[in-house]
């Protein structure tokens, strides 16, 4: 078991499926969220995009800021066809998307920093996701009654979308809800140990 002591743990997400994996991981935990515009540099590939964003958030906090706390940033984005899908800009272009990854494979990769004062562990996750052949009506459906913007690709495994259009997932399911929460807890072990 992981004790975490008089160490805090803070999330710097705004995204309520972290926080709610967070909370069913059991360990205490605040919400801290910093602005950071979430931008990288071209030609970085699959994991390398989540990381560098993931650090990218960390480095929003100073290491005096972590005086006594751990802070777990993170970074989701869905790969296919060679190149990453982010969150959409607008709703045609989440119709464009969901489109795009319908009777197909594609990969999502998150990636996490665990950060204190002096140490840091970085670590992502791999998933692989085939969605069925949806049609027009189906993404109309879920582009309509659910929130697709605030979602790379698109879409939440954990919605309607994901209950009638996945036919297979190959690794972490919770990694393609946006935290791999095996490899946090990892990393909160390594730290821990430090």
């Amino acid at each position: 078991m992981i004790h975490l002591g008089t160490t805090r743990l803070t999330l710097a997400s705004a995204s309520p499926r972290r926080k709610w994996l967070m909370t069913e991981l059991g360990l205490p935990f605040d919400v801290e969220v910093r602005s950071v515009d979430e931008v990288f540099p071209p030609g970085l590939k699959r994991e390398q995009i989540p990381l560098h964003l993931a650090v990218l958030k960390s480095a929003a906090f100073t290491d005096d800021e972590l005086h006594g706390r751990i802070l777990l940033t993170a970074d989701t984005i869905v790969w296919h066809n060679g190149r990453e899908l982010g969150k959409p800009r607008d709703l045609d272009q989440a119709r464009e998307m969901l489109h795009e990854l319908s009777g197909s494979t594609h990969e999502v990769y998150t990636a996490i920093r665990l950060r204190t004062t002096g140490h840091t562990v970085d670590d992502s996750d791999l998933s692989r996701v085939t969605f069925r052949q949806l049609s027009h009506a189906e993404v109309e459906h879920y582009v309509t009654h659910y929130r697709p913007l605030d979602k790379a690709g698109s879409y939440g495994i954990q919605e309607w979308i994901g209950y009638v259009g996945i036919e297979r997932i190959e690794g972490c399911y919770f990694n393609v809800m946006g935290l791999p929460l095996r490899k946090v807890w990892g990393g909160l072990r390594v730290l821990l140990d430090c």
